[in-house]
């Protein structure tokens, strides 16, 4: 963490009226947390979504897109949930229990993580005034768990407002990828940043899923930031110009 704070924040605010932020971009397990997991799989999906770090960074320095960038694991706390759901803290991630959060204390790792990290979201994005959000994801190409085919090169989640994930689905589809539509998850049961912050405030957004092994290399980050940077400033004139 960065002076104890759950998150950091990358880059001013411009003129361009994007704002992007990852909410599983970490690994990282305070000291006083244990887990009580095999240390290996903190580099696993189930800990952090490989690779998005990386695109952050770079759309914060190279492509001048302000991130808000979560600095603790999901398994520590899941910024991506709801104060009252289960998952929060999870005690089963993929087939693989997480036995230290059994019996955790909810109510501390919601005070220490969820909440500051939420609220300095909703203050970065007051001050910011962007006109489009993008939340930065991963998924992993196969599940331990679960047999299923995950083709899709990058997936558009939406729950009720899908204007931006409309273009961006076509967009991205122009650049010769295969494109998932609320696929391998779907936004309409999962989107718990994006309700809070952007639905709830009118905001159009992106939530982009990139397959991992997309974006497991430093090379394979730079490519996928240059593209989400312009699939996001094009679908940004497009929904400018209705």
């Amino acid at each position: 963490m960065i002076d104890d704070k759950p998150y950091r924040q990358v880059g001013q605010a411009g003129a361009h009226g994007l704002l992007c932020l990852a909410d599983h971009a970490s690994n990282f397990v305070p000291e006083d947390i244990d887990l009580g997991i095999d240390p290996a799989l903190l580099g696993e999906h189930i800990a952090v979504d490989i690779g998005v770090e990386g695109v952050a960074e770079r759309l914060a320095r190279e492509h001048g897109i302000p991130a808000h960038i979560a600095c603790v694991s999901r398994l520590v706390c899941d910024f991506h949930r709801r104060e009252d759901e289960p998952a929060v803290v999870p005690t089963e991630s993929d087939g693989h229990l997480i036995p230290g959060n059994i019996g955790a204390d909810i109510e501390r790792r919601l005070a220490v993580y969820h909440r500051p990290y939420h609220a300095a979201l909703g203050e970065f994005i007051e001050e910011a005034a962007p006109k489009l959000l993008l939340a930065l994801h991963s998924f992993t190409p196969s599940l331990a768990s679960r047999e299923e085919e995950r083709p899709w090169e990058v997936a558009l989640l939406y729950n009720q407002d899908d204007r931006a994930a409309r273009h961006a689905i076509s967009l991205f589809a122009e650049q010769g990828l295969t494109v998932g539509d609320n696929q391998p998850y779907s936004g309409k049961q999962l989107n718990a940043t994006m309700d809070r912050h952007a639905e709830a405030r009118g905001i159009p957004y992106l939530t982009i899923e990139v397959r991992q092994d997309q974006i497991a290399t430093e090379a394979g980050q730079a490519r996928w930031a240059a593209l989400i940077a312009d699939v996001a400033s094009r679908t940004l004139l497009a929904l400018e110009a209705q």
